[in-house]
């Protein structure tokens, strides 16, 4: 089939999202390169993203055009069938082994912490935050950080394990905020190094290791946006990790990105330029993997607030550029921003979650409440400080 074949076949899929190839809304692609159309319906989304990457095609509002294919189940209708290899590598290999748990902190956390520390907020929180009352991603993360303090109900002197730590943020908050002693784990150099000097002060470990050779005892566990690199696998040796560490009166926070589908699949484009070896979990399997080890005590669902917080990542990421190019080249560039507006659009359109768990090894006696942090019953437009949220939390600290 011709070029032009080729096209009217991309665009009568386009219909059914309401995009128009080369049309005047900010959500229609501008297409520079006419074999654009025959990379996308063979290779699905590797295609589409690195079509992108290497400059054949445009778009004003990407975010909004991912929205409306997501929307309109267009990913699902141009699927490209995998090779076959790569078939057998995700069902038989366990890609998450101990022998590859490092490869996501080398190709991905460890790129640069200039990259970081100019498209994250103040305490470089890497995950989704909670923007209700906020209007600013430094507000958004400390409310998220908030929120997963009190569901944690800490308590002074307890001991904390923070399960993929990042670069310490969620460490120095919690201790700084709720003195508590924190050990936190990452497979990333660069982060171990940042988060040892950031809490260099305070009582915080920052170790070098993988999730799995952790055999300390603690009174809570927290993990932001970590289970992800797991793999499907390992996710009964994950909440064995957890339940070993975890007293049992103890409790652990889980936030983690969540696929809709029950039997979810890697993204082609997110594994090979993004997040090798990473897999969403969905409802199904995770639920499967704690069912008969841990009780499920709170599950909330707050995948809107990716977007913002994508989107804010995105305009520092953009603002940052000119400062960052001499490192990075125009094709990382291009990657960089179809990676955020990309997602963006995806949680918008409510394909993929952001859920926030709270398990217990035997069950609170007489139940668990959570109770949100009064800010976020405030009216709109009113803020309150930082300062006010933690003595309310350990106002309310008890279980």
């Amino acid at each position: 089939m011709g070029s032009q074949g080729l096209r009217k076949q991309v665009q009568s899929l386009l219909d059914r999202a309401g995009v128009e190839l080369d049309g005047t809304r900010p959500w229609d692609p501008a297409i520079h390169d006419q074999r654009f159309f025959a990379r996308v319906l063979s290779q699905g989304s590797l295609g589409f993203g690195e079509s992108y990457m290497d400059g054949w095609w445009d778009c004003e509002r990407l975010d909004q055009f991912v929205e409306r294919l997501k929307r309109a189940r267009l990913d699902r209708a141009v699927r490209a069938r995998p090779p076959l290899w790569n078939l057998l590598k995700a069902k038989v290999l366990n890609l998450q082994s101990r022998a590859r748990a490092f490869e996501i902190g080398e190709r991905h956390y460890d790129l640069g912490n200039d990259l970081y520390e100019a498209m994250l907020d103040r305490r470089m929180i890497y995950t989704g935050g909670v923007w209700d009352g906020a209007t600013d991603l430094d507000t958004a993360q400390e409310r998220k950080l908030e929120r997963v303090a009190r569901k944690l109900k800490l308590r002074p002197g307890q001991r904390v394990l923070d399960i993929g730590c990042g670069w310490g943020g969620t460490a120095k908050y919690l201790a700084e905020n709720h003195g508590v002693h924190v050990v936190g784990v990452t497979v990333s150099g660069e982060q171990q190094r940042h988060a040892q000097e950031l809490c260099r002060d305070l009582p915080v470990e920052i170790r070098l290791c993988d999730y799995r050779d952790v055999h300390d005892t603690f009174d809570r566990v927290v993990s932001l946006g970590m289970i992800e690199h797991v793999g499907q696998r390992n996710y009964r040796t994950y909440f064995d990790v957890v339940q070993r560490c975890l007293r049992d009166e103890g409790l652990f926070v889980l936030q983690t990105i969540g696929a809709s589908e029950a039997e979810p699949e890697p993204d082609p484009w997110i594994e090979r330029y993004i997040f090798p070896n990473s897999i969403l979990p969905s409802a199904k399997r995770v639920g499967d993997a704690f069912g008969d080890r841990m009780v499920l005590e709170h599950w909330e669902n707050f995948g809107p607030h990716y977007d913002r917080t994508l989107m804010a990542w995105h305009e520092n990421f953009e603002r940052a550029w000119p400062a960052l190019r001499d490192r990075y080249d125009e094709r990382f560039h291009r990657m960089w921003r179809f990676y955020l507006l990309s997602c963006a659009g995806a949680f918008r359109s409510r394909a993929i979650q952001l859920w926030q768990m709270v398990l217990s090894p035997e069950g609170v006696v007489g139940g668990y409440r959570f109770d949100p942090p009064r800010s976020e019953r405030l009216e709109e437009g009113q803020v309150e400080s930082g300062a006010s949220l933690v003595r309310e939390a350990q106002v309310g600290a008890d279980v």
